[in-house]
């Protein structure tokens, strides 16, 4: 008896475009650091974006923004812990973008507790948040990715945490180490029909999530220190990296981790 033949990913056309680069982005998180930082981005080069946040005026905000560079741009109030509430939310989306072919897992929660002090709540409002939207979002997109085309792609935001441990961080931690499991899990089911997903692990990035620890008396200052690069970094500079993922120069990357943390991690770690 012959054995099936395996399902054979697309490649590049001659010329090196795997999918229709005008195809819509969806962004959870969208409303502030990382994520708005990637909407501005993607509108830079001509992506619309629609901007899931859970704070309705900053979603808002950021779409306002990306319109201001030309791309349509939508915006939707989305608690991304609320699993039945995503079909409908990504079904928005892409009747407002005309497709989507992208995804950026960004929405995020610390959950800063030490093991001794976390509790159900915290635990799972961050594994919820997360992890399993990550998860949960990438597969009622799959329709969306299919009708974009070969070349859509996803970028999950990890972090260093998701690569070494933090006291003060049990879910955190253990919510971005799950992040790269899910992404390298996804990266082979999607590859067969031609859809790439990869994770950015950033360091230390000015964001709402770190102001509290950077007033902290010493914090930025230590780990600016102990960094390479001798600074923390802009959402700006991860945006760019997850920009590059989402586009067709990163072709042939899939199921990797990039880690875009000043060198931190060279190293040591947080």
């Amino acid at each position: 008896m012959t054995a099936p033949s395996p399902s054979i990913a697309p490649t590049p056309s001659s010329s090196g475009r795997l999918g229709e680069p005008g195809t819509g982005v969806l962004i959870t998180g969208g409303g502030s650091g990382i994520g708005r930082a990637t909407a501005l981005a993607l509108a830079e080069v001509g992506r619309p974006v629609s901007v899931w946040d859970l704070d309705a005026t900053g979603a808002e905000e950021t779409a306002d923004r990306c319109r201001a560079l030309g791309v349509v741009a939508h915006a939707a109030m989305v608690d991304v812990a609320e699993s039945p509430l995503i079909a409908a939310a990504v079904e928005e989306s892409a009747a407002a973008l005309g497709s989507l072919g992208g995804f950026v897992h960004a929405a995020g929660v610390s959950g800063a507790a030490t093991v001794d002090d976390i509790d159900d709540a915290i635990w799972d409002a961050t594994l919820n948040i997360n992890l399993r939207a990550a998860a949960i979002i990438s597969r009622y997109l799959l329709p969306s990715f299919r009708a974009a085309g070969p070349g859509s792609a996803a970028v999950l935001i990890s972090s260093i945490e998701g690569l070494f441990g933090s006291t003060v961080l049990t879910a955190y931690c253990a919510s971005k180490g799950g992040v790269l499991g899910v992404m390298r899990s996804l990266a082979q089911r999607f590859a067969i029909e031609g859809f790439r997903v990869n994770a950015v692990c950033p360091g230390a990035v000015v964001t709402p999530m770190l102001e509290p620890a950077f007033e902290l008396l010493g914090f930025r200052e230590q780990l600016e220190e102990r960094t390479p690069l001798q600074r923390v970094a802009t959402p700006d500079e991860i945006a760019r990296p997850i920009r590059f993922l989402l586009s067709d120069e990163a072709s042939f990357i899939t199921g990797a981790h990039l880690t875009v943390d000043g060198g931190l991690t060279a190293v040591t770690a947080i």
